[in-house]
């Protein structure tokens, strides 16, 4: 059975073979305009043409029970499907694929770039068609009816996975359409996906809503790269190496201006526990559209969107991660509900158990802390917290105690402190801080983050403790790919705080000032299995536990 790691070692050495056997591919400029075209013709004509009519013939009975079958043992097809054929095939496959490559070299017109981006062109589509996510937007269609026949869709070529006798093409519909092989229901069934109305999928319980960060987080989508997806943001693997970093940046670049063709998220992943169906969408846009004020507008419509087709999907909550619950944005996602006060589905944005993690991560018999960042609700819970456990919170920027103790009870107010000096021991930080700061903490200090990002590590000789976060229970299923910058099998707490919310059928909001209350929060999460995480606590300290 031939796997992607065969494939690319075969593809390697064929390339060489050409290349030392044929005068006529070796110095080949970067780039023949007449190549493309000679490529271009070649594919659609020829290898769409015998492409066709032999997975045809792989269907017959008996080509289909020695080789073909193996490929269909999937019926729900992952993009790691496009390449599961036995050794025999993939042979086939890879002359079918020579056609143009080796037509360019034999009429002078090959280049570097043409090769390799056909290449890319062939395992893109493939991903592209196999990925069981429908993610052509519909407008291409609108704008250019004929592309139809020249361009598949995942629910397209899922038929085939289904139906089997259907919907042969490689990757241009038109030769089943001349050969009537086209399954009837493939517009309609591309319709029904888009509008996320398929009544064949389960529909979800709980939606978390997250949106892209870094131009390269696109491919940490369980849709994008799986060895990139696999590991953490901008930790190992591809991104770790700078050549790989800047090719996948200059491959996000190209991306990232289809992205305004979506008007609406997309499904990213779908996970099951215990009963629970959990699904991940995605709001098409970057963190730097967050920020801007030009944007604000545009992304509070397409969350209010989601939230809105939450709903019409059945789900009972949807969770608000990363900057989707921005207190400028939403009020915490409080708008939504006061906007419509009939919502049926539950808006969390995961404060409480968010908070509760926090504090498993300050070690214990700390008795005194220093407060960074800003005035949110995260902020005010966490402090609230801490000066009922008499543990005192010292502040040295003026406007956040301020605004903090505005907010606290007369008998809290005597924990915080407003202080210059930066010699506590633990530091809960917020979003921006700086090098300048950290600098400024003595060695051995704890940074814990209670916001969603990751602050950046500018000390070798303190100790950065991990954004609040759980490890998920055995029985989470089709978990394969990282959360922006966690480990695999690993969840934001505010993720888990949605789930955790559906499997105890509260029938409450947790947004804008309300709260669930974090002792019930984190005592609901361990029962329902999820687990601590701290990258440090198993070598550095004894987490403070949340009692």
């Amino acid at each position: 059975m031939a796997c992607r790691d065969d494939q690319i070692i075969l593809t390697a050495l064929l390339f060489y073979v050409v290349n030392a056997t044929l005068p006529q591919a070796q110095g080949l400029p970067w780039w023949n305009s007449k190549g493309l075209v000679v490529t271009v013709l070649l594919h659609v004509g020829p290898v769409e043409f015998i492409y066709y009519w032999l997975h045809r013939a792989l269907h017959h009975h008996w080509l289909y029970a020695r080789y073909h079958s193996h490929h269909h043992a999937s019926i729900v097809t992952e993009p790691i499907t496009s390449v599961i054929h036995p050794f025999a095939e993939e042979v086939v496959y890879f002359i079918l694929f020579a056609i143009p490559l080796l037509s360019t070299v034999a009429t002078g017109t090959a280049s570097v770039a043409m090769a390799n981006s056909y290449l890319l062109h062939i395992d893109f589509m493939n991903y592209l068609g196999h990925c069981n996510f429908e993610l052509v937007p519909k407008c291409l269609f609108d704008v250019f009816p004929p592309l139809k026949y020249l361009l598949y869709t995942p629910s397209f070529h899922s038929l085939h996975h289904t139906q089997f006798r259907t919907n042969y093409s490689l990757f241009m519909p038109m030769y089943d359409y001349i050969y009537g092989t086209m399954d009837k229901s493939s517009d309609d069934l591309y319709e029904r996906t888009l509008q996320g109305r398929d009544q064949v999928a389960a529909r979800p319980d709980v939606v978390h809503l997250t949106h892209l960060t870094a131009p390269e987080s696109v491919f940490h989508l369980r849709l994008g790269f799986a060895s990139v997806a696999s590991t953490p943001l901008g930790v190992g693997g591809a991104t770790s190496a700078s050549a790989g970093r800047l090719a996948l940046r200059a491959a996000s670049l190209l991306a990232s201006p289809l992205l305004s063709l979506f008007a609406s998220t997309f499904r990213s992943e779908a996970n099951r526990l215990d009963k629970l169906n959990i699904e991940t969408w995605v709001i098409p846009r970057f963190t730097s559209h967050y920020t801007s004020k030009s944007d604000g507008y545009a992304v509070s419509r397409l969350i209010e969107k989601a939230v809105s087709d939450a709903e019409a999907s059945g789900a009972r909550v949807l969770t608000l991660g990363l900057l989707n619950q921005g207190y400028e944005l939403n009020r915490n996602g409080e708008l939504y509900v006061i906007r419509k006060p009939s919502l049926k589905t539950k808006i969390v944005d995961g404060t409480s158990l968010a908070v509760a993690a926090v504090l498993h991560m300050i070690p214990q018999g700390t008795n005194d802390v220093l407060l960074l960042g800003t005035a949110n609700k995260i902020s005010f819970v966490l402090t609230l917290t801490l000066c009922k456990r008499e543990i005192q919170v010292r502040m040295v920027n003026k406007e956040l105690y301020e605004c903090l103790k505005q907010q606290l009870q007369p008998e809290m107010r005597k924990h915080l402190v407003l202080s210059c000096s930066y010699s506590s021991k633990v530091w809960l930080v917020g979003d921006g801080l700086t090098e300048e700061e950290q600098m400024k903490a003595q060695e051995g200090a704890h940074f814990v983050p209670y916001s969603q990002f990751p602050p950046n590590k500018a000390r070798k000789d303190c100790i950065y403790h991990c954004t609040p976060a759980l490890l998920v229970p055995q029985s989470f299923e089709n978990l394969h790919v990282c959360e922006n910058w966690l480990p695999r099998r690993v969840m934001s707490a505010w993720r888990a705080a949605g789930i955790v919310h559906a499997m105890e059928r509260w029938d409450a909001h947790e947004c804008g000032g309300r709260v669930t209350g974090v002792h019930k929060a984190w005592t609901a999460a361990l029962a329902r299995g999820f687990r601590p995480y701290d990258h440090h606590q198993a070598t550095t300290h004894g987490g403070r536990g949340e009692h």
